[in-house]
């Protein structure tokens, strides 16, 4: 998952600050998270030496959820919904004297996801359009930032189940908008909404929001699956269903060179069943 880049970067980012301030190690870093950036904060903190606690919602992938204890970090259940998810990560920070590492709205977070789009940028200079997922909005709004300041003429396109369209909701009203209720979507980590930090940022530099159906995200899971041989998880798969879709279309014809950003491939094998349920084969 991409999410290891932000998680590093704010994990290294405060072990440099303590050290400059003449102290030592932090004493946890705590977070809330669907399962991909746990894992990638987790990880993170191993590596340092550093506690980490990472508040998860009950209904997160076994898969998610079982990486996070293998990286050592102590997982803490929660209601699947953003209220909770926040205020059991407060309780859990004033309970070990951790540091918060938000999982999309911490500034070191978004500027570690934004190195993709300086990849893509070194490695597909023709491209054209970049699309990816949105959930929080910590990986969109750093992709962003980094195509926009250095080639802005690329296009900057994020995706979105139509059952968590928080993100398109706030661009079509020109205000921050999240979810009311918890969504009911299979691409379980966007199920979060965009927030105070991520939502300027998408405002300002994302071209659009494209939304995609739950049946569009299934499909597009499949056909990687099956065409190109990727074990991705549904919600990059929502990239992918927004890329083919009818929306898509209205694209300028100049936009020949697309860049799809598969955000993750933590899937849980024991809970394919949605596959049944696909009328015919992907196309």
């Amino acid at each position: 998952s991409f999410q290891i880049r932000g998680a590093l970067n704010a994990v290294r980012s405060l072990v440099e600050e303590s050290e400059r301030a003449g102290g030592g190690l932090p004493r946890a870093v705590v977070t809330h998270s669907s399962g991909n950036h746990g894992q990638a904060l987790a990880c993170a903190a191993q590596a340092e030496g550093i506690p980490a606690y990472i508040v998860v919602p009950w209904t997160a992938p076994r898969c998610k959820q079982a990486a996070i204890r293998a990286y050592g970090a102590t997982l803490v259940p929660c209601e699947p919904s953003d209220k909770s998810r926040a205020e059991t990560a407060a309780r859990i920070i004033q309970e070990t004297g951790g540091v918060m590492v938000h999982p999309n709205q911490e500034l070191a977070v978004i500027a570690g996801q934004g190195t993709i789009a300086l990849e893509v940028l070194e490695q597909a200079p023709e491209v054209n359009a970049v699309v990816a997922p949105v959930g929080g909005g910590g990986m969109i709004a750093g992709i962003a930032v980094a195509i926009k300041a250095l080639r802005p003429d690329v296009k900057v396109f994020a995706a979105e189940p139509r059952n968590a369209d928080d993100c398109y909701q706030s661009k079509v009203r020109g205000e921050l908008t999240p979810n009311l209720h918890p969504p009911d979507t299979i691409a379980d980590a966007v199920k979060t909404s965009i927030g105070p930090n991520t939502w300027p940022i998408i405002r300002d530099l994302v071209d659009d929001v494209l939304t995609v159906s739950e049946e569009e995200i299934k499909r597009a899971t499949r056909l990687v699956w099956e065409r190109m041989k990727l074990l991705i998880e549904p919600t990059a798969g929502v990239g992918v269903a927004a890329v083919l879709s009818e929306q898509f279309q209205a694209v300028p014809r100049d936009v020949e060179n697309v860049c799809v950003v598969l955000c993750g491939g933590n899937v849980d094998l024991s809970s394919l069943t949605w596959l049944t349920d696909l009328s015919g084969k992907a196309e």
